[in-house]
């Protein structure tokens, strides 16, 4: 009788992804299917157009957000708690988190920082230059009904303030001071080991990377480059892991990749601003 990790593995062909390339949260749980190397469909999903607001979508996930991943029957909702079930139900030959109790506490720490302080601010740095251009196109009235069809409160009333504010509004302010606190902790961890939890890339690793594929793709690396070191080197093992290659990099082609530097470019002088103002910096 096959155990659970065979089973698991013969089912892998039934796990469907439903995904937006620009979101870390989806971009996580693409480089733990990546380093497990597991099978996967992808579905697409139009976070400009709101297509995450359609009546289809708001029945696999009520919250309206990306990802969702369906595996077979089972639906999965909250990327950090995808990423922990990929790892456990497709043990295999890859585990992504140590066996120490204290190790996996530890990762859970990074993820609750991720989830509570830095996901937001990522939202707050891409959100004015990923989503409001399409919306400011649109009738006022009609942007911000759509807006108002957000699930969540705090990230509602956060778009509101994005949508009227851009790179001016205070969540800019702050998510900067929050990434500059982020760079701070991920230079401390890394002063005696290669990765942040463990003596291997773990979830740790991973959770956290896709928030500084956002400074990559816009060229803000100025934040950390000449002034951390470790964070430099980590985030250049981590590019030329295979992981990286196929779950982010295959994503962006090399116009696409332009294009973001060019918007990048564009708000550098507000980020550079917030940064300068931000005590956390």
């Amino acid at each position: 009788m096959p155990d659970h990790a065979d089973r698991r593995t013969r089912d892998a062909l039934k796990i469907t992804l439903y995904n937006n390339k620009m979101s870390p949260c989806a971009q996580k749980v693409r480089i733990v299917l990546a380093e497990k190397a597991l099978a996967y469909e992808i579905q697409d999903i139009d976070l400009p157009g709101k297509e995450n607001l359609q009546p289809w979508y708001l029945k696999l996930n009520p919250a309206g957000v990306v990802p969702t991943l369906v595996d077979g029957d089972h639906v999965l909702r909250e990327s950090s708690l995808i990423c922990e079930y990929l790892d456990e139900a497709y043990a295999g030959a890859v585990s992504l988190r140590p066996d120490a109790p204290h190790l996996r506490a530890e990762i859970r720490l990074w993820m609750k920082h991720v989830d509570n302080s830095l996901h937001p601010s990522c939202g707050a740095l891409q959100w004015p230059l990923a989503m409001r251009p399409r919306l400011l196109a649109m009738d006022r009235n009609e942007a911000l009904a759509l807006i108002d069809r957000i699930v969540e409160i705090p990230r509602r009333e956060r778009q509101k303030r994005l949508f009227d504010q851009g790179l001016d509004a205070p969540d800019v302010r702050n998510a900067v001071g929050v990434y500059c606190q982020t760079i701070n902790r991920i230079e401390r961890a890394l002063q005696d080991r290669d990765w942040l939890v463990g003596e291997h890339l773990s979830l740790a690793d991973i959770v956290v990377a896709p928030y500084f594929q956002t400074l990559l793709q816009y060229g803000w690396t100025d934040l950390y480059a000449a002034t951390h070191p470790r964070v430099a080197d980590w985030i250049e093992r981590l590019q030329v892991r295979d992981s990286w290659k196929t779950a982010i990099k295959a994503d962006f082609d090399a116009e696409a990749r332009a294009n973001l530097r060019r918007i990048g470019a564009s708000a550098w002088p507000k980020i550079q601003t917030h940064r300068v103002d931000s005590s956390a910096c």
